[in-house]
């Protein structure tokens, strides 16, 4: 709800049951002779230079409706009032992603620029995450395959020319109380964003081209974004495409406990949300039908057209998509189809334009169409965001802020959210 004088006041749900009570005696309630209530949601967010593991650490066990929270159901009547257990695992998701981003070395001048700077074995611990009950087993590469004129290779420093850098990793969840929790053993493979000059060039190659062949077959003509297709399926001359480093660690980690659940969980952020989506269109077309494979993505641009989408969807994949409306990024690239259309296999009409522009943008390779269940967001309704700029509407730090803030479309903001730092501090964090 927005005041008079443009404040975001936060509503005050009620007490859920996933909502812990606790009783603490500060030296300053202990002055006054009274005990106050302290209400404190069970995820737990600490600062980034914290030893102590930031992963949620629910009471109730998720395992008997895992597949419902995997979106089995489509997340059907957990969205809106949002459920506090998905809340919980969006979040836990999210700080994987934001392990990719603290892994990933962007000093420019380091002999280790654009790679991880943290052993495979120790990586999650060095990210607050030793205690998640997971294990990294792949470290991976993207490729970008943008071809620059020679001058620029001549001229250009090194730094600029990186164009095979580390974009994140796999992860098998192998602590058996955690396994309980879930009610399966859970495959994480998380993806920063953007980072490098040369994937900032491949995400404004926004035009539309076909998948490859061996991507699954396809009845209709699914389309994807040149640059994002480009990094998930480029090489080198001495290492593999992030799509077969992918494929290659799935299948051998399905081999490998073939015998009980397995889901795998693709999660990212701006270009790492594409780049999940992708991997998840590829791996159920082509791996293991067995495989519940789900998406959670924050802040992701646009991938694909409307036959991309209707393939996905005949695939069974399933795509939770987290946008911040305030988020320009999620808005691009292209034109966006009529859902109507794509979900009835019409001819594709280009939503909000006149008519008489209509066929001359359908006949581009720019009509994209969004995918997956949609859960929207808005910075607008943080009263520690209202004044957000292009940067801090994309941020996935915001993206976790809103989802843990986020209670129901009639309180879009619980007033016990809180921002923990200013934003003029490195080491922010806007959720809590």
């Amino acid at each position: 709800m927005r005041l008079a004088i443009g404040v975001v006041r936060p509503c005050n749900p009620p007490v859920s049951k996933h909502m812990a009570i606790e009783h603490s005696a500060t030296n300053h309630v202990a002055k006054h002779g009274a005990k106050r209530l302290r209400l404190t949601n069970s995820w737990n967010s600490l600062g980034s230079d914290s030893g102590k593991c930031r992963t949620a650490t629910r009471i109730s066990k998720l395992g008997d409706r895992w597949k419902e929270y995997q979106g089995i159901k489509n997340w059907e009547g957990l969205l809106d009032p949002l459920d506090d257990d998905l809340r919980s695992e969006i979040l836990r998701y999210g700080q994987f992603v934001e392990a990719a981003y603290r892994c990933f070395d962007f000093d420019t001048s380091s002999q280790t620029y654009a790679k991880s700077r943290f052993p495979r074995n120790s990586m999650l611990a060095q990210c607050g995450l030793g205690k998640s009950g997971y294990r990294v087993t792949k470290n991976l590469r993207a490729t970008c395959g943008v071809q620059l004129p020679r001058w620029v290779n001549d001229k250009a420093s090194s730094w600029i020319l990186a164009n095979s850098n580390w974009i994140g990793y796999v992860a098998v969840c192998n602590d058996k109380d955690e396994i309980a929790r879930l009610g399966r053993r859970d495959v994480v493979i998380a993806f920063r964003g953007t980072a490098t000059c040369l994937e900032w060039i491949e995400n404004l190659r926004a035009t539309l081209t076909c998948l490859p062949h061996d991507m699954g077959h396809q009845t209709r003509e699914p389309m994807v974004e040149s640059g994002f297709l480009s990094m998930y399926t480029s090489s080198t001359t001495n290492g593999p495409s992030l799509r077969d480093m992918v494929k290659e660690e799935i299948a051998k980690i399905s081999n490998m406990y073939n015998d009980e659940p397995l889901s795998v969980t693709i999660t990212g952020h701006s270009l790492g949300a594409a780049l999940a989506t992708l991997t998840a269109y590829d791996l159920t077309a082509t791996c293991d039908p067995r495989l519940l494979v789900t998406v959670v993505s924050f802040g992701g641009p646009r991938v694909g057209n409307g036959s991309f989408r209707c393939q996905l969807e005949r695939s069974g994949t399933r795509i939770l998509r987290i946008v911040n409306s305030d988020d320009l990024i999620t808005k691009m690239p292209g034109f966006v189809a009529n859902s109507h259309d794509v979900a009835n296999k019409r001819d594709v009409h280009v939503r909000g334009l006149p008519s008489w522009l209509q066929k001359r943008v359908e006949d581009t390779q720019w009509v994209y169409a969004d995918v997956g269940k949609e859960f929207r967001l808005s910075s607008s309704h943080s009263p520690y965001l209202s004044n957000g700029n292009l940067a801090t509407c994309h941020d996935l730090k915001t993206y976790l802020h809103l989802v843990n803030g986020f209670v129901s479309s009639t309180c879009p903001f619980r007033a016990t959210a809180r921002r923990v730092l200013s934003s003029t501090q490195s080491k922010e964090q806007v959720y809590a």
